[in-house]
């Protein structure tokens, strides 16, 4: 009988082997979830956008646009105070980005300060001054503040640089006709729906013809309310910035008995959608 031995050798330890991925891969992480956050704000999933949004800066605190994104998700979920925080944290990284200012500006306009919506559109003006939409900006600014020479100024720049933006066109209709300038609001309104037949500038139209040609007038009234039948409501007329020389000339042209149906008929409709 024969034995055979075989020596083992004991093991010491076992080092496990942990994938660390390197600062280039976290960065790129960082921005797919900041796209992926930017996607699900589009699609209105705000609280699922605002968490990644979160993780995407907190895997890079560096990049400005991360940034903006969550801040993006802060304001779709009314966190303004915190948006305004992110947007500073991006102005620290990169105080040339003009994005940063007109975000500012947007958030501004939310809590209702002018002040500060203006000088932040006027600060991403100084970095890129051709910007039709802060000009526009600028001009519904001075719409609320009943500044209405200063917003019609402000409108012409937005039209000069995009001649065919319709709504500044149209802004600058209302503006003239807070200014009792019937005659060029009514042009204004014109070129709008020669441009975008919308419900708002048909019925800016419509007002200014409600003495001079009232069966056109109600006729560009009905078009108008079956576009957007929301037009009948006041509030929602004011949210769109228009001034209480329109509101007022409206309402007399929504009291004509040709128009009684259609004005019934808009308010079931509102009813119904809310």
């Amino acid at each position: 009988m024969s034995f055979c031995f075989f020596r083992v050798n004991q093991v010491q330890s076992i080092v496990p082997y942990y994938y660390l991925p390197t600062l280039k891969i976290l960065q790129k992480d960082g921005l797919s979830f900041g796209k992926n956050a930017y996607q699900l704000l589009y699609f209105g999933q705000y609280e699922k956008s605002l968490n990644l949004a979160k993780l995407a800066v907190q895997i890079n605190k560096k990049d400005e646009k991360l940034w903006l994104i969550l801040s993006e998700a802060q304001i779709a979920n009314k966190l303004y105070k915190n948006a305004l925080i992110s947007l500073n944290k991006a102005k620290k990284i990169n105080s040339k980005n003009s994005e940063i200012y007109f975000a500012k500006s947007r958030v501004y306009l939310m809590v209702s300060e002018l002040q500060n919506a203006k000088t932040a559109l006027k600060n991403g003006l100084n970095i890129e001054p051709n910007n039709h939409n802060a000009f526009f900006q600028l001009g519904n600014i001075s719409l609320m503040e009943q500044n209405y020479s200063e917003a019609i100024r402000f409108f012409e720049r937005s039209i000069k640089i995009k001649p065919d933006f319709w709504q500044a066109i149209n802004n600058k209709g209302l503006a003239y006709f807070e200014k009792n300038n019937i005659d060029k609001s009514l042009k204004h309104f014109e070129k709008a729906i020669s441009i975008e037949e919308n419900a708002e500038p048909l019925l800016g139209l419509a007002s200014c013809l409600r003495m001079k040609d009232i069966k056109l007038a109600i006729k560009l009234a009905k078009k108008a309310l079956i576009k957007n039948p929301n037009y009948v409501n006041p509030d929602y007329r004011k949210e769109q910035l228009w001034g209480e020389n329109l509101q007022s000339e409206i309402e007399l042209l929504f009291q004509d008995d040709q128009l009684k149906q259609d004005v019934v008929l808009a308010k079931s409709k509102i009813n119904e959608s809310s």
